[in-house]
């Protein structure tokens, strides 16, 4: 079982939240019976909480959820937040390497087209 703390004003709270209030309001609407009250029969309410099986969780996901909390508990999360905004960041430099090498491929290239043409 995860648990997760979070902002009650953030948008995953509120859809907590909806989520929560539309299974109490369709609860009891979505199982009239004759006296009102739908009982679970006893045999096959056993074997349903018996048969059902747990979500299990992939290692991705578990190493996401490992790597939030250390974060959390480090008191990390604005460090590495300014640290990959500069030029220090990792996406930053993939971008610059890939607008060099794409530069690079376009002077080759009209070297190329140059020389084929007399």
């Amino acid at each position: 079982r995860v648990t997760k703390e979070v902002d009650s004003t953030s948008k995953e709270a509120k859809s907590f939240l909806k989520q929560q209030e539309k299974r109490q309001s369709a609860s009891p609407a979505s199982l009239p019976t004759v006296s009102g009250v739908k009982r679970p029969s006893g045999m096959s309410s056993l074997l349903g909480k018996i048969g059902s099986k747990k979500q299990k969780m992939s290692t991705l996901e578990k190493s996401k959820l490992d790597w939030e909390n250390f974060k959390e508990e480090e008191g990390i999360v604005e460090e590495l937040a300014i640290h990959n905004r500069g030029k220090d960041g990792y996406i930053e430099r993939k971008a610059f390497l890939e607008r060099v090498d794409h530069r690079q491929f376009e002077i080759e290239r009209d070297i190329r087209l140059s020389r084929m043409k007399p």
